[in-house]
């Protein structure tokens, strides 16, 4: 559905904003794109949605060029930006009405009402914009950006600023669209977005796209276990003989640490333990968990740094 290939953003500065981006995103797919502030994500965003305009390289969106085609491919995509830009004296009901009109379609109260209704808007249909909350003109945003029926649609750090309640809300809309085919681009800060509802989780630093891979499969690659063993009592420092085993001090201070790979065929778990034993430790309680998708992203932006 989006292809993008050799794409390159340089300001009249030097700075470079994107450096030779290729990627693919299929039809009907959730893509998370994780990366830090000033990575280039709302930038490569900008530039399929063709309001950055790019130095090099090309995008197409359902196979048309978004510069020779411009009006086809925006026909095509709904962006829901990071801003808050409603037009505050209107209500919700006209700004919708007034969205679809823009693209050239028909009045259809029924889809402004269905909008209205699945973004939980449509008793604040009659009133105006500024006396809305921020999560309720966030959810206004996504309106305008699906009430025109795109095929691909966009979202810039889509919950920032609203509460959990509505950010699970959100999540389910986004799902119910992917099964209506929609494709769906997302950036975010919050790491359990996008382990909660991407297909894919692409990685963006300094301009440049890390990677790009299954969630799951990325997961299963760079995943480690750790055994997490808590102490009855803080400790000054770690004992030499743990140290040697590859355990690590906790920052609490409270608890010794051991990494290993999930796939190592043995890990002396038992022994492991009996050396925090010998070491005269007490323990209060033993865990294991897999490492998270935070580990992982900060793993890789500080390797790429």
């Amino acid at each position: 559905m989006i292809q993008i290939t050799n794409l390159r953003k340089q300001y009249a500065s030097g700075f470079v904003a994107l450096d030779d981006i290729n990627l693919s995103v299929k039809k009907g797919e959730i893509l998370a794109l994780l990366g830090p502030n000033g990575a280039g994500k709302t930038t490569l965003i900008s530039t399929i949605c063709g309001i950055v305009n790019p130095t090099s390289g090309t995008v197409t969106v359902d196979g048309f060029d978004i510069i020779k085609d411009y009006r086809k491919t925006r026909s095509l995509i709904g962006l829901v930006p990071q801003e808050l830009t409603t037009d505050a004296f209107e209500t919700p009901w006209n700004n919708l009405t007034f969205s679809r009109g823009l693209f050239g379609l028909a009045k259809n109260p029924e889809k402004v009402e269905q909008v209205l209704r699945d973004l939980s808007l449509w008793d604040k249909k009659d009133d105006r914009i500024m006396t809305l909350s921020g999560g309720m003109k966030r959810r206004l945003l996504i309106g305008k950006a699906l009430v025109h029926e795109p095929q691909v649609l966009f979202l810039d750090e889509p919950t920032a600023g609203v509460d959990v309640s509505l950010r699970q809300d959100m999540w389910r809309m986004v799902d119910a669209l992917r099964n209506q085919g929609v494709t769906i681009v997302l950036t975010t800060h919050y790491i359990e977005e996008a382990e909660a509802i991407a297909d894919r989780i692409g990685v963006i630093s300094g301009g440049k796209l890390l990677l790009v891979e299954d969630k799951a499969s990325l997961m299963a690659r760079m995943g480690q276990k750790q055994l997490k063993i808590e102490l009855m009592e803080s400790l000054e420092a770690l004992p030499a003989d743990l140290e040697q085993k590859g355990f690590v001090l906790a920052d609490d201070c409270l608890s010794v640490i051991y990494h290993y790979d999930k796939d190592a065929p043995e890990v002396d778990i038992a022994g492991l333990l009996q050396a925090v034993a010998s070491a005269g430790l007490g323990v209060k309680d033993i865990h294991t968990q897999t490492s998270s998708l935070e580990e992982i992203f900060v793993d890789l932006v500080e390797d790429a740094a």
